[in-house]
């Protein structure tokens, strides 16, 4: 299926500040906290929200290595950035391919390092086919080895099939046997692009799961039977900017922008279409409902779901001993509620003993800053980026 430029033009447009995707707001004036503050939680009395570091432009997510350093990617400078010693570094990491960000949703996107070497670093970005003043373009994922301070053999392991859409969401996440989900969103509503998410043809609104050096897994659900391209795992999908394992389960869950409202978090299993467009609980960004049909029995049901939306970013489970009243909680980024500029947050949601969710909680509402992601260090501590153009890392510790 193909579209007219001009129709993703102004889509790009048209979804430059909505919550729904939250990839293209530009909350201006907002700084990063320069010193470490309290700030009151429910059942942890006070938390020190402690600036690891300031200046990041625009981050998209992060990652620990075993030296210590942390790699944090910054979406429209296509950089790669290191935090080593609690000092971002001046020079950025060289040999990143080069990345398309002309347009909101585009960019340099998540990272991710293989479980046996990390040296190995995996890139999802928006990658540039064609010149000119419209240029072909799509996601692909890159792996280079990282030697000192550079890629090396770098080289694109994925690329997505369709090169006219542009693709807000591309998460990365090894699984326990180090095969690796990757995320394509771009089938939003407008234009009729929502189809593609149900389309056979087209690794859009699809979660992907892939070999190490992206290669199509043999079990895959749907390599036997064609049904859709044998690199997909679930169908169905908007545009999921967050993948996490549930510890307690091993289930795999996926955060899932809606346009207003609807969005979602999914428990996802192999071959499941989890409904997108054909059933929502969302409204067009005009305010219409995307369908009348919120659930269908043919189509996976939200795990949770956020009305109004809240743009979650991506997710975590806290497993640490830092702050143990938070353990099995799940941490959702947010870069916007409801259409309101200055409202992004950090979610915590609580749940009970046979895993149902019990309550909600939004922190960090003082900062009124965009949530990108959401990262449990190997020290146990929690870790969250602020998605600014004065863009932070922060770490969250018990005040006492």
């Amino acid at each position: 299926m193909k579209f007219n430029y001009s129709h993703i033009f102004l889509f790009s447009l048209l979804c430059a500040a909505s919550p729904g995707y939250g990839q293209g707001d530009t909350d201006a004036g907002i700084q990063a906290p320069s010193e470490p503050y309290l700030t009151s939680t429910f059942e942890v009395p006070q938390i020190r929200v402690v600036p690891i570091a300031t200046g990041l432009a625009r981050p998209f997510a992060m990652v620990f290595r075993d030296n210590g350093d942390i790699l944090i990617t910054e979406r429209y400078t296509g950089k790669l950035r290191i935090i080593r010693d609690g000092v971002l570094l001046e020079d950025d990491i060289e040999g990143v391919p080069a990345v398309y960000s002309a347009e909101a949703r585009a960019g340099l996107m998540d990272i991710a390092l293989h479980p046996e070497d990390d040296s190995l670093v995996y890139l999802s970005y928006t990658k540039p086919l064609l010149g000119g003043d419209e240029p072909e373009k799509t996601v692909a994922l890159a792996r280079g080895k990282l030697v000192e301070n550079t890629l090396t053999e770098v080289e694109d392991v994925f690329v997505a099939s369709d090169p006219e859409i542009v693709v807000s969401a591309a998460a990365l996440l090894f699984a326990p046997d180090n095969t690796l989900f990757l995320s394509v969103g771009g089938a939003a509503a407008f234009q009729g692009i929502g189809v593609l998410a149900q389309d056979p043809t087209t690794h859009y609104g699809k979660l992907l799961r892939l070999n190490s050096n992206g290669s199509v897994p043999e079990d895959n659900p749907f390599v036997s039977s064609g049904e859709f391209l044998p690199e997909v795992y679930s169908v169905g999908h908007r545009n999921q900017l967050g993948l996490a394992l549930r510890p307690q389960t091993g289930e795999l869950w996926a955060s899932e922008n809606g346009p207003q409202g609807g969005d979602e978090i999914n428990v996802i299993e192999a071959g499941r279409n989890y409904g997108w467009p054909e059933a929502s609980y969302s409204r067009h960004y005009r305010g219409d409902w995307v369908t009348g049909t919120p659930k269908h029995e043919n189509f996976a049901t939200p795990e949770i779901l956020f009305w109004p939306s809240i743009a979650p970013g991506d997710i975590t489970f806290y497993t640490g001993d830092k702050i143990p009243r938070w353990q099995g909680n799940l941490f959702v980024g947010s870069m916007r509620t409801g259409r309101i500029p200055g409202t992004g947050h950090l979610e915590r949601i609580v749940f009970n003993s046979r895993g149902e969710e019990l309550r909600r909680e939004n922190l960090l509402t003082e900062l009124k800053s965009r949530i990108r992601d959401v990262e449990q260090g190997p020290d146990g501590f929690l870790y969250v980026l602020t998605d600014e153009e004065d863009g932070a890392l922060l770490r969250l510790e018990l005040a006492d």
